[in-house]
């Protein structure tokens, strides 16, 4: 049982600010993921929690307990705070079998041999990979050496497992197989788990919560669906999503408590319950919508309340067909499951939802439409 609690952290490399006030709350049970780009501060955060980097400022209670305050210096030991690591190498012993890897850190601790031999074969069952237990690592696949890492750390029954990119050294294929027995271990051990990633499939398919940094600051924390559907600035609806979210110049204005929408896509008006308590500027304002390209559907034949669009390219990719599309002075994209044929300059008419859309100020980036 963990939960982790970090409080106005800063860590500074000489004049580098690497982390910027993080105040994060990760609930036991939780499978939080801490996405962003390289250089955001990602992994220091997740060193800060394993007490490899010290931080200048800030406090840190696992299960309320205080395991880090700077302001009486006090810092417990990696060793103390029960948990395991699994970096993006694997790190594994040559000369040991699959078995011996595992075992290693249980008979330091100096585990009685029965016990040993039970949480080595559990870990192994666990991981699907108990029949491979008389091998050596370079007998392995990287997929079955990256599931001995992860064995290695779960047989001592960590209260938090920490990963920091740990399937960025496997191929397509094997992330996606990787990514389901991550999802089904946590399910059936209901450990804590910190990942680490840039791969913001990884975060979305796995993650109960992600913690989205920038910079050095911890921008939004939400579980995976509410990032994707409302991120809370332009630079995180930007990252998130792939194909990325379109982008359409607009105008708002708040009249009656109601805002006030207008592009080349159209006009339209969002009650109070749909916005956000970002403070809305007087008069006109710019702003910008925020349309994922999945929500666009593209009809042939007119129909009411259509929007006419023409073709700019299409580009079938077989299970999917990505299509600029051109309105006004505005180009966007859609994304069509299945294959679809159009030519250039084809006449198109769009099926829109307008509650589907974000809003953002365009001045100060912030979100202030929901996406509902």
């Amino acid at each position: 049982m963990s939960r982790i609690e970090l409080i106005n952290i800063d860590k500074f490399y000489g004049d580098n600010h690497v982390l910027k006030d993080i105040n994060l709350v990760i609930e036991d049970g939780d499978f939080m993921t801490l996405l962003g780009p390289s250089g955001c501060g990602k992994t220091t955060t997740l060193r800060v929690v394993s007490g490899l980097e010290k931080p200048q400022n800030g406090r840190m209670l696992m299960d309320g307990r205080e395991v880090i305050n700077c302001d009486d210096a006090y810092y417990e030991e990696p060793s103390k705070r029960g948990l395991n690591l699994v970096f993006q190498s694997y790190a594994l012993w040559p000369h040991m079998t699959v078995y011996k890897n595992v075992a290693f850190g249980l008979k330091i601790k100096k585990m009685p041999p029965q016990d040993i031999e039970d949480k080595v074969m559990n870990a192994l069952k666990l991981m699907r990979i108990d029949e491979l237990s008389h091998r050596y690592p370079n007998e392995l696949s990287g997929g079955q050496q990256q599931r001995v890492a992860i064995a290695r750390a779960i047989a001592s029954d960590p209260k938090l497992l920490l990963l920091d990119e740990p399937l960025s050294n496997l191929d397509a294929k094997l992330r996606i197989d990787m990514r389901s027995e991550l999802k089904r271990l946590h399910n059936e051990m209901g450990t804590t788990i910190i990942y680490v990633t840039h791969d913001q499939v990884e975060a979305l398919t796995m993650s109960t919560k992600i913690a989205l940094f920038h910079e050095g600051v911890l921008t939004q924390v939400a579980p995976p669906m509410e990032l994707y559907m409302n991120p809370i600035d332009l630079q995180a609806a930007d990252f998130i999503g792939n194909p990325r979210i379109n982008f359409i110049q607009a105008t708002g204005k708040i009249a009656g408590g109601r805002l006030h929408v207008v592009s080349d896509l159209g006009s339209y008006v969002y009650e109070s319950e749909h916005l956000t308590d970002e403070p809305m500027p007087e008069g006109d304002f710019s702003c910008v919508i925020g349309l994922r390209p999945e929500q666009v559907c593209i009809e042939t034949e007119p129909f009411e309340g259509a929007i006419e669009a023409s073709i700019y390219a299409s580009q079938p990719a077989g299970s999917e067909t990505l299509v600029t599309l051109s309105v006004g002075r505005q180009e966007f994209l859609a994304k069509q499951i299945g294959l679809a044929e159009y030519n250039i300059n084809q006449k198109v008419y769009l099926r829109i939802d307008p509650n589907k859309m974000n809003v953002y100020n365009e001045k100060s980036t912030r979100l202030i439409k929901l996406a509902v």
